[in-house]
């Protein structure tokens, strides 16, 4: 398979992704007028940030040769789904390193059965051991495991990181950046790894900002985006910051208050809400615009990741 064969146009993703203006008093009141960028709608199997992280590996990994996807995530990981979708759509075999061996006696949720119904091979590792996943023995005792299970050699199977964060990602994730320029001053998203940020604020055109609202606790992530921003573009890009302060307890948590949040938005706006991420961020942004943050005349766009499970379950713990 070379990148030319990888027909990705062929899946028909909706991009640029559209662009909503939403009237919502708690930013109208401050003269800030609120757009929501529906990444979302990007494509049913790949939604959003998934779509711009995943595209850029696909064809590097048909670039290359490789036949075979590795990647890694927790038992309601969306980057698992995607990447399970991507391959069942193009023809790659997958195979997903789940965090938590206790979960391998257990029924599958619903979101680890859907990796299966895509054609995924799950493997469950111990938690320490998933810790230690990008080191050097462990990855390769990992990839032995996946080449033997699909008899294929070592070689042919390509490594997406969790979450899909790497530097192919966040040079996918600065289309997201152009699609932006001249429409807002201010560009907020959700963040797990940090990919869409390092991406979104380095396509963004002088004089826009990008602010970031980790779902996690930990105050790592700026060196994270640094880094992706140093392997992907040489340096650094963009004006960027993260606000720490929403992360509803830490990683796939949720709160009380930030559900009645999200529910509120919801009936104001009729837009389904996910709760791990873009909630966060929703809440981020809204609270920033309360606080007077954004001048009088300013323009703020909150980008959607992801919508909610069909199911209504938990969430992802590897995302943006």
């Amino acid at each position: 398979m070379t990148p030319e064969a990888l027909d990705l146009a062929a899946l028909r993703p909706r991009l640029p992704s559209p662009l909503r203006t939403v009237e919502d008093e708690r930013f109208t009141r401050r003269g800030v007028r609120l757009l929501l960028k529906r990444d979302d709608l990007i494509h049913p199997a790949l939604p959003g940030n998934k779509w711009r992280k995943l595209e850029p590996n696909l064809r590097a990994a048909a670039g290359t040769g490789h036949r075979v996807l590795l990647t890694f995530g927790g038992a309601y990981s969306n980057h698992l789904r995607a990447t399970a979708a991507a391959g069942r759509l193009l023809g790659f075999a997958t195979v997903g390193v789940v965090r938590g061996d206790e979960l391998a006696a257990r029924p599958l949720n619903p979101s680890l059965a859907r990796c299966v119904a895509d054609g995924m091979r799950l493997h469950f590792v111990d938690r320490a051991t998933y810790r230690r996943k990008t080191e050097s023995s462990v990855l390769k005792a990992l990839l032995t495991a996946a080449a033997d299970g699909l008899s294929v050699p070592r070689e042919r199977v390509y490594v997406v990181p969790e979450g899909g964060s790497n530097s192919l990602a966040a040079q996918g994730c600065t289309a997201l950046g152009r699609e932006l320029r001249g429409a807002a001053d201010v560009v907020g998203v959700a963040c797990g790894t940090g990919g869409t940020l390092a991406g979104l604020a380095a396509g963004l055109a002088p004089g826009q900002r990008a602010v970031g609202f980790p779902v996690l606790r930990g105050g790592f992530l700026a060196g994270e985006i640094r880094a992706l921003q140093l392997a992907a573009f040489g340096g650094p890009r963009g004006d960027w910051r993260l606000d720490e302060r929403f992360h509803g307890g830490g990683y796939a948590r949720t709160t009380p208050a930030l559900d009645a949040f999200a529910a509120d938005f919801e009936d104001r706006h009729q837009v389904p809400v996910e709760r791990l991420y873009v909630a966060k961020m929703l809440h981020g942004l809204t609270t920033l615009a309360e606080e007077g943050a954004f001048p009088p005349g300013s323009t703020v766009a909150a980008v959607v990741t992801g919508g909610p499970e069909p199911d209504g379950g938990a969430q992802s713990d590897s995302s943006r």
